[in-house]
């Protein structure tokens, strides 16, 4: 018995080591063949993103909103229930659109109706503070040579840049299909939801054992209690990011309030680099009418995030995370390279989860 049990033992570790090093000298191959499974599953992987975060909104939506609803119409509960998400969520993306578009035409119409007084008002300036004007001539003939530089290169250009405009909008295009593709999955996803965790539970049931399906269950339990709280805990700091930043921009009379407020609450959706987005938007409308007051939005934002990141963060979302901020940072960037906004939101919670796993493991193993 100890031969075989032995032998087995031997031809696992020579299984193992064979495949790791086969591993190891394909690995640029492996990795290809990965990466394009990835890419083929993208529509799907997305779709159960926007779906895990979509479904936080859905029960709110059904068991609040909808809760009276007789049993006459409970068929019609869910298509209007995810009908009322889409809606709310189409509001909120054409609303801050709505906001922020119109004002980035505006500013940069009134830059380009200025540019020639910014010019004449920076070389005054220049003077002004004693700089030779020899150097002041230099530098307004570098500006000059800049724009006769632009406007000859776009001219002789031009195909390059119609070759490099197509391949963007083939890159837009293709980009519209696969999220067309993802919002059609969760659509499904959530609408089915109910039928497709019992099938899975019955397949769990079929294949696995009861300690395999216990553990299985208490992932998914983990996984969305932690999406759960994680989601809806961003959402009422965003709405909270939002108003104080109003309400500190009317104080500080910095133009835009209301847009710039809206765009700073959008983007803290999206954990840690978000506030870098809405800060550097907002900034660069303000710039363009009053670069002091940009300056002093700055210093306000970076103020506002510190109270944000020491008292609103832990109170609103808590320890439901449960991720030290080392590893935020790193689910952050490895979501972002690899799915983009979405990937960013998804990252956090879904690293939250592999955290808990890992440490609740380790105890037990550090018990036995």
């Amino acid at each position: 018995m100890d031969v075989k049990k032995n032998k087995k033992e031997i031809m696992l570790i020579i299984l193992y080591t064979v495949t790791l090093i086969f591993a190891f000298i394909h690995i640029k191959e492996i990795f290809n063949f990965v990466m394009y499974i990835i890419a083929i599953s993208s529509p799907f992987i997305i779709g159960l993103m926007i779906a895990f975060v979509l479904n936080v909104l859905l029960n709110l939506v059904e068991n609040k909103l909808l809760k009276k609803l007789g049993k006459k119409h409970k068929k019609l509960k869910r298509p209007l229930s995810l009908t009322i998400t889409f809606l709310i969520i189409i509001g909120v993306i054409s609303l801050v659109l709505g906001l922020v578009i119109p004002q980035m035409n505006n500013t940069v119409s009134i830059f380009k109706d200025n540019i020639d007084n910014y010019k004449t008002e920076t070389l005054n300036f220049l003077n002004n503070i004693g700089i030779d004007k020899n150097k002041i001539e230099d530098i307004n003939n570098y500006m000059v040579d800049v724009k006769n530089n632009v406007t000859k290169y776009v001219q002789n250009n031009s195909q390059s840049i119609m070759k490099q405009t197509l391949g963007v909008a083939s890159s837009i295009l293709g980009t519209f299909t696969t999220i067309t593709l993802a919002i059609i999955f969760a659509c499904y996803v959530l609408a089915k939801k109910e039928d497709l965790s019992r099938q899975i539970k019955e397949i769990m049931k079929a294949y696995l054992s009861k300690k395999d399906q216990k553990k299985i269950t208490d992932i998914a339990n983990l996984s969305s209690n932690v999406f759960g709280n994680f989601i809806s805990g961003q959402f009422t700091e965003a709405i909270i990011i939002g108003v104080l930043c109003f309400i500190g921009m009317l104080i500080l009379q910095i133009p835009y309030a209301p847009t710039i407020s809206v765009l700073v609450g959008f983007t803290a959706l999206i954990p840690i680099f978000g506030a870098f987005i809405g800060t550097g938007i907002g900034a660069f409308l303000i710039f363009m009418i009053d670069p002091l007051k940009a300056l002093i939005f700055i210093i306000f934002i970076i103020v506002l995030q510190q109270v944000e990141g020491n008292f609103i963060y832990p109170k609103v979302v808590g320890k439901s995370v449960g991720l030290p901020s080392i590893w935020v940072m790193v689910a952050v960037t490895f979501g972002a390279s690899i799915y983009g906004i979405f990937g960013m939101i998804i990252s956090v919670p879904l690293a939250s989860v592999l955290y808990s796993i890992i440490r609740t493991n380790v105890k037990e193993k550090i018990r036995e």
